[in-house]
């Protein structure tokens, strides 16, 4: 069986999406950016929320520019979108140019080979293919230099190929006030106006909610699009996601008694502990658990928040009911581990971990269901 058509009986988890959420925060950013044009980011299968199903939805509701990670993910979104502009963020491997040329898909190049590989093909077929160049601005990790990007914009004619984006990735922009957004705005505007013809795009989800000057001619929402949190300082946009676990049994411990792996929690009193069926197989971090010394992160089952207990393991995970009423909860029930209240911010900060990573680690084990 695909795992990706797990029945809700057999599922241990019920996760679901409602794209209608989704479509919602993609045209809110897309008014507050506006008249910059709104992306979308869809890498990771969507941040973990489906890439076929996710990016059918943001179409239409309006985005027509899409980025993802790999060439293997282009190739299911072209597949999904005939008519997408699709860019390719992490470069060009090896061998993989034609498949650029066959699924009209966009290299974002961030290095002097890859541009020198790009244009190699575009000669060697006749063909000037468009693609984007990346210009490292303060992260150092993937683009050229400042530097680079300057000798390339007074060589431009020797580029060999039309560029349709030039683009830098912000390092600090989920912190309002860090001195690198400003120097990183500072350098990349500057170069920007060196290529008047070419689109400039720069803010992420973070950046997109902040000054107007970061937005240039194209924004590149991803978390805040999916009901993430992009800037501390600002509320997150409307949740989209709801996981429900499948409660297995109902356990009486007494007190003094320990709970899951390594003994980590005592119970203080004589409880009733509801075993859940998915564990960190499931992506739910082992730190959501709880021990003797911190406590971890909540579940609600019948309306009641509970918290966990004990260690989180590979397929189970224990939550103390002790304090719903009997009839209330029984196996089979289901216990929300995100939504009605609960946010991926709150679980994240249970597990020390970020937004993202809750999001994109969701397991596959779960029944999917997408909503409207």
């Amino acid at each position: 069986m695909n795992m990706d058509d797990i029945p809700q009986a057999e599922a241990g988890g019920l996760l679901t999406i409602d794209l209608a959420a989704l479509q919602a925060n993609y045209q809110e950013i897309a008014r507050r950016v506006a008249p910059a044009l709104c992306a979308a980011v869809v890498k990771g299968d969507a941040y973990g929320t489906g890439l076929v199903p996710t990016s059918k939805a943001l179409w239409q509701a309006g985005a027509r520019t899409f980025f993802v990670a790999l060439l293997s993910e282009a190739r299911s979104l072209r597949a999904t979108l005939p008519e997408a502009e699709i860019f390719v963020l992490n470069g060009l491997f090896p061998d993989t140019v034609s498949t650029f040329q066959e699924q009209r898909l966009l290299p974002v190049l961030g290095s002097l080979e890859e541009i020198a590989t790009w244009r190699a093909f575009c000669t060697r077929t006749g063909q000037a293919l468009p693609a984007a160049l990346h210009v490292d601005t303060g992260m150092n990790r993937l683009g050229v230099s400042p530097t680079e990007a300057i000798n390339l914009a007074e060589g431009r004619d020797e580029i060999g190929f039309p560029l349709a984006l030039l683009m830098s990735h912000l390092a600090c922009a989920d912190e309002p006030d860090h001195p690198l957004s400003a120097r990183q705005l500072e350098d990349f505007r500057a170069i920007a106006a060196l290529f008047p013809d070419v689109r400039a795009s720069l803010a992420n989800s973070a950046g997109a909610m902040s000054d107007p000057a970061f937005h240039f001619d194209l924004v590149r929402p991803g978390i805040a699009v999916y009901g993430g949190r992009a800037r501390r300082d600002i509320a997150p946009l409307r949740p989209i996601v709801r996981l429900a676990l499948r409660v297995i049994q109902i356990r009486h411990v007494h007190e003094g008694q320990t709970i899951g792996y390594g003994a980590a929690h005592t119970a203080l009193r004589p409880s009733r502990i509801a075993i859940l069926s998915a564990g960190y197989a499931d992506g739910i971090p082992r730190l959501a658990g709880a021990s003797d010394l911190r406590p971890g992160a909540e579940a609600i089952i019948a309306g009641r928040r509970c918290p966990l207990v004990g260690r989180i393991s590979m397929d189970l995970l224990a939550v103390d009911v002790t304090d719903v009423p009997d009839a209330l909860v029984s196996a089979g029930d289901w216990a929300v581990l995100l939504g009605e209240g609960l946010t991926l911010g709150d679980l994240a900060r249970h597990s020390h971990t970020i937004d993202y990573e809750i999001l994109t680690s969701l397991g596959k084990r779960y029944c999917r269901r997408w909503t409207y």
